[in-house]
């Protein structure tokens, strides 16, 4: 097989192909990388802990002993079931010895399953897995909003609380990069909202009104206002969180793509405090009146080429180069100037 498509990948986990002995499940999205794991480990071995079915093994371990994972692959079960052979914290000093396994065609029903973080086009552990027959490569990368608005509808669901809308668009705004970290998040809101109840906006903000929520609204008005100083500091505060560069642009593609929103309602010939109170979700209250004041230095074509920007930057982050901090720093710092410039 080669990389499992998007569409493919929640059905595999569910159900593996019998004929797959392998994969493997990495990318930035630390806390997605876990959730796939474990739905996969689950639909392997219904106790992921069981010792007689389940085998952990450390990538020292392997590199030291090349035979290893063979011989785990090939030990019969004592009561049964396919066994299941874990590795963490995977990476490119694996790539050959896996290369050497799927060659080798190695006997025995085990399902090797591999976790590891982001990995380039060209890592040696993606590459065995992406060209081996018998195994696959599921990448896991920061959610869209598409993602995040399903991730919100779930876990809302499962505990039958109905959520507005606009409860539910400012979590999608503001919930982080991290599959993990969402789902703790939404399910402290549930929890706050009791099973059955409801959840309006005030409800969201202050579930996840954190400090990092506060410093992405900082980075991504400091942008738009034009002030570089404020947008080097939020942003500092930001990584050194350990915030994903993906997620910082893609909610600063939200927040352009409402002042483009607003800005073609006034084209059209509406006020702007009808413009904006046009938005959909409305403005969050502590932020509408600096969007109301960045709305005279945006205007449409100004909103289109920042956005034009943003992607660009977003296509960069996934080629070889620039760390992808450095590249969603200097897109939003680039859209600053612009504004400083416009603004004098």
């Amino acid at each position: 097989m080669t990389k499992l498509a998007a569409a493919r990948i929640d059905a595999f986990l569910k159900v593996p192909d019998r004929a797959t002995r392998a994969a493997l499940i990495y990318g930035p999205d630390g806390g997605r990388v876990r959730e796939r794991a474990e739905t996969l480990a689950r639909s392997i071995c219904d106790d992921p802990k069981d010792a007689f079915r389940v085998a952990e093994l450390v990538p020292a371990a392997l590199g030291d002993d090349p035979d290893l994972l063979a011989a785990e692959v090939g030990q019969m079960t004592m009561f049964g079931g396919r066994r299941l052979i874990r590795v963490r914290e995977a990476g490119d000093s694996l790539g050959m010895m896996f290369q050497r396994f799927f060659k080798a065609k190695v006997p025995g029903d085990g399902f090797v399953l591999v976790e590891a973080g982001d990995l380039a086009s060209r890592s040696s552990l993606r590459r065995a897995f992406e060209t081996a027959s018998d195994a696959v490569a599921i990448a896991c990368y920061a959610d869209t909003a598409r993602d995040l608005h399903a991730l919100v509808k779930e876990v809302m669901t499962a505990h039958r609380i109905r959520i507005d809308e606009d409860a539910s668009a400012y979590l999608v705004d503001h919930l982080g990069g991290d599959r993990g970290l969402s789902r703790g998040e939404l399910e402290k809101l549930a929890l706050y909202a009791g099973d059955g109840g409801a959840v309006t906006l005030g409800d969201a903000a202050l579930a996840v009104g954190d400090s990092a929520a506060m410093e992405m609204d900082d980075a991504l008005l400091a942008a738009t206002e034009g002030d570089a100083a404020m947008l080097e500091r939020a942003l500092d505060r930001l990584f050194a969180e350990g915030e994903n560069p993906v997620t910082v642009l893609r909610a600063a593609q939200r927040h352009v793509t409402r002042l483009h929103q607003v800005a073609l309602r006034i084209d059209e010939g509406l006020g702007e405090e009808d413009a904006l109170r046009s938005l959909r979700p409305a403005p969050f209250f502590k932020v509408a009146d600096r969007l109301r004041a960045q709305i005279r230095h945006w205007p449409a074509r100004r909103a289109r080429a920042a956005l034009s920007l943003l992607l660009d930057a977003e296509i960069n982050m996934k080629r070889i180069g620039p760390p992808p901090e450095a590249i969603c720093r200097d897109a939003l710092l680039r859209i600053a100037r612009r504004v400083a410039e416009a603004r004098r």
